[in-house]
């Protein structure tokens, strides 16, 4: 392991008194790592992301740093360094993708990328132009997605990024996580195997809001991740 780019301790999160998704949750990311959270529906990974995203407000933490340095989710300075490609998104309906990349690399502080070849690998060419709100599902998150991999952050989150996809731009999508170290860290929510044995140096298997179980290196394969989640489903 390199050393450590993010840091939570302890993170408790929830939806009402009755209902806590994340207990004493602690991870550790380090710098130019792909880690994959994997769990049963509920185990809280989609919360962790959206707590980090700065989209979640129910929570308390012990602490969580950024190379070090003490960071809040809705803080500018983490704000940055990150973003956040979320399962599902709605947002900024009235954008074409051209408007969307130029928004966001204002707002970030970055020059305007050339993403022609991120285009053509998720099959986007033709919709460039085309409002978000007449995009379909998938091609709404190949939006999203080439916007993150062209802004390269310190920090990529990646909530369940597989879903809507085609065959072809799911196979570009694993390439360009399993690159991404040459830029930054990628940490990812997914339910299908395949996404996180082809691409991860660790996986965090989540339960009842914690880490239960973690695999890293030569553990990584689709057997063992299937048994300790079948673990859980039989506790």
């Amino acid at each position: 392991m390199g050393k450590t780019l993010l840091k939570i301790d302890s993170l408790h999160a929830w939806y009402s008194r009755e209902h806590t998704v994340l207990s004493d949750f602690s991870l550790e990311l380090a710098e130019h790592e792909t880690a994959g959270l994997i769990g049963l529906n509920g185990a809280g990974k989609t919360t962790f992301l959206n707590v980090l995203s700065g989209l979640h407000s129910d929570f308390r933490c012990e602490g969580i740093s950024f190379h070090g340095r003490p960071v809040k989710p809705r803080g500018k300075d983490f704000k940055l360094c990150r973003y956040t490609v979320f399962a599902e998104d709605d947002s900024f309906a009235y954008f074409t993708f051209r408007e969307y990349l130029s928004y966001v690399c204002s707002a970030y502080q970055k020059p305007l990328p050339d993403v022609s070849e991120l285009m053509r690998g998720f099959h986007f060419e033709a919709f460039a132009d085309v409002l978000f709100k007449d995009l379909s599902t998938g091609n709404r998150k190949k939006a999203f997605l080439i916007t993150a991999f062209a802004l390269k952050p310190e920090l990529l989150l990646l909530d369940e990024p597989v879903n809507g996809l085609d065959f072809e731009s799911t196979e570009y999508l694993y390439q360009q996580i399993a690159g991404y170290k040459n830029y930054g860290s990628v940490l990812f929510s997914s339910h299908i195997l395949e996404s996180i044995t082809l691409t991860c140096d660790r996986v965090f298997v989540l339960e009842n809001g914690q880490i239960r179980q973690t695999f890293e290196g030569g553990q990584i394969h689709a057997a063992a991740i299937r048994e300790a989640l079948c673990y859980e489903d039989d506790v």
